[in-house]
């Protein structure tokens, strides 16, 4: 009576499948427009909803429809197999679908001991969710049938479970682990030659899991990282997961992110497939799934997300918050990847006025976001190194970048130096760089152009370099070569009169230096360079004074060893003598000389060393009054 007992399996003929029963059919399910050829007996038996349609149908063969049955035609053929007595196989693969079918056609115990239902779930929460490959697997399996996979709280459990194990000892997750090869028992420990050593395998990395949840569907990441959220794992943590996903299906950021290396881990047992992404969808999910965090590399990710999306044409709010994003950690920004292309009709190369709305930004953020890590740790973090100052001098590099376009207007280049308010430059020498650049690239701007940009530089904050530059730079309007010339020449007299003052009070107790004289020293290093060679002049003059000093008393003993020879002549034989003992020499004396007139070729009279010493000492003096 039954037919189960003689099917030996299903034949396809056409696009219609038929029971190898040896029985006339005498119901046709129909599944996607596939016609399936069965008999009611051991389908009432084990689907409650198909022996519902037998007992409101009072026809001996009829024919049921599922347009909508979970997994199509193929799913339905497994389920029918079941019902037929024959094997079923159950994989991860197929575990969520089949899971999915047997809830549909209500293939619970109430039709059936051990039923499909039932036998699907065991297999789920024994095998599925206590392994981590076998739990990717049916997760993106699920993505045909994701509504239905959601009611039945599959996916929930499937993501809890991957959170979890994200969270525990990798070791656990599974046996054996194929990220550490074959050699690991079901406990963790590593065998040799097939005997537990007890010794555990510890992971070092974090970022093992990045390749594998990669293999999922945009909605099925965004619930894994959230869950992950919830789990308490790090933000940076998270953030590193976001951004290997992005890079995996957005090429164009791979473009801009070659100074960072990110390994992909691939498994020869773990054949997995890319899912299919829509860009534009899955870069304005990323852009709302991202923190509000700030450090470098994080910036640099940003930066290439709006490149992306000014190519992919998102919407206008996705834009906005990229930009503000970016915005609120300028200072973290580097020079190339500030330089975002303009992919639209415009006629310059680079994105302007896309860089000031995110100066606008910086400069009405509260800076209230946290780092990724402590700014203590920062080797960039110093009182001199403050963010509005860090922003000036990379609009400034940015500004000499973009100026060689030869169809940037003036007013740009002004909007984008005035950006910033006046004190976040202590030296204009990057603004004066910049507009050398620009006037090289625009040799036709009119004089009046060339004035109104050089009115955005402050004369008084160019270095000496700066100021004997644009004394002789031709490109500049002689109107602001005269001004030019004017504040150097104050520049000069101010500096001067810091060094006299400083040497005049260092034989003085020391006390503090005022403010704006400290500033101007430490300003201008060539007047620095100037002290310290008067400095060395001192010294010098000090010793020559030293040595002077030694001569006059050498002479003062020699003199005095002459007056006591003379006194005491009477006991030598001749002067000759006296000559001899004190190591002089007598010449031959002329007639107009006085008789007993001595001549010492020794050391000179008082007069010619005192002629000398006030020589050399007045020539040291002279020099050393010039500073």
């Amino acid at each position: 009576m039954a037919p189960a007992g003689k099917v030996t399996g299903f034949h396809k003929e056409g696009s219609d499948w038929f029971c190898n029963a040896g029985l006339p059919s005498d119901i046709t399910v129909v599944v996607n427009d596939i016609k399936f050829h069965l008999h009611k007996f051991p389908l009432v038996s084990k689907c409650g909803k198909i022996a519902r349609i037998c007992e409101e149908s009072s026809e001996k063969a009829f024919i049921a429809a599922f347009e909508d049955f979970p997994g199509g035609p193929d799913t339905f053929l497994i389920t029918v197999k079941f019902c037929y007595g024959l094997r079923v196989e159950l994989t991860p693969r197929n575990i969520v679908i089949v899971y999915c079918a047997a809830d549909y056609l209500q293939m619970t115990d109430e039709y059936g001991e051990d039923n499909l239902l039932s036998k699907s779930e065991n297999f789920f929460h024994k095998n599925v969710l206590h392994n981590w490959k076998d739990c990717i697997l049916a997760l993106q399996s699920s993505d045909l049938i994701i509504a239905k996979a959601e009611k039945l709280q599959i996916i929930s459990r499937c993501l809890s479970a991957l959170s979890m194990m994200v969270c525990t000892d990798p070791s656990l997750f599974g046996w054996p682990m194929m990220m550490y090869g074959s050699l690991q028992s079901p406990g963790g420990s590593i065998l040799w030659n097939g005997i537990n050593t007890g010794a555990r395998i510890q992971s070092v990395e974090s970022d093992w899991w990045f390749e594998d949840i990669s293999y999922l569907s945009v909605g099925l990441f965004v619930g894994l990282i959230n869950k992950m959220e919830t789990r308490g794992i790090r933000p940076e943590i998270l953030v590193g997961a976001i951004m290997y996903y992005a890079r995996k299906y957005l090429p164009g950021l791979s473009r801009w992110q070659s100074g960072q290396s990110w390994k992909t881990r691939t498994f020869a047992s773990f054949s997995l497939t890319p899912a299919v992404v829509d860009q534009k969808v899955l870069l304005e999910t990323i852009e709302k799934l991202i923190p509000e965090k700030k450090g470098k590399s994080f910036c640099r990710f940003l930066l290439g997300l709006l490149r992306v999306a000014l190519i992919l044409g998102v919407s206008q709010m996705c834009k906005d918050s990229l930009e503000r994003r970016v915005g609120i950690q300028l200072e973290v920004a580097t020079l190339d990847s500030l330089l975002i292309p303009a992919y639209s009709d415009s006629d310059t190369l680079y994105n302007v006025d896309c860089v000031e709305r995110i100066i606008h930004h910086f400069m009405s953020s509260e800076s209230t976001i946290t780092s990724f890590s402590p700014t203590s740790l920062d080797p960039e973090t110093s009182p001199s190194s403050e963010p509005l100052i860090k922003v000036a001098k990379l609009i400034d590099n940015y500004i000499a970048e973009v100026a060689s376009d030869i169809n940037l207007k003036p007013r740009k280049i002004r909007s984008l130096a005035e950006a910033l308010p006046e004190s976040s430059r202590p030296l204009h020498d990057g603004l004066y760089r910049s507009l050398d650049i620009y006037f090289k690239a625009h040799p036709w701007l009119s004089e009046k152009e060339k004035e109104e940009l050089c009115n955005i530089i402050d004369y008084q904050k160019l270095s000496i370099d700066a100021c004997a530059h644009a004394s002789q730079n031709a490109r500049l309007p002689l109107r602001v070569v005269l001004q030019v010339l004017f504040f150097e020449q104050m520049q000069l007299r101010t500096a001067l009169a810091g060094c006299l003052h400083t040497m005049d009070t260092e034989s003085a107790p020391a006390g503090p230096i005022p403010s704006n004289m400290l500033g101007q020293i430490v300003q201008r290093d060539r007047w620095k360079t100037v002290v310290r060679v008067n400095q060395v002049l001192k010294v010098d003059m000090d010793n020559i004074r030293s040595r002077v000093g030694e001569l006059e008393d050498e002479f003062s003993k020699i003199k005095q060893e002459m007056k006591r020879v003379t006194k005491s002549h009477s006991s030598l034989g001749s002067p000759r003598l006296v000559s001899r003992k004190i190591g002089c020499k007598l010449v031959p004396r002329s007639s107009d000389e006085q008789p007993g007139a001595v001549d010492i070729t020794g050391p000179k009279p008082r007069a010619s060393v005192e002629q000398a010493h006030r020589s050399h000492h007045s020539r040291h003096r002279k020099s050393f009054s010039l500073f």
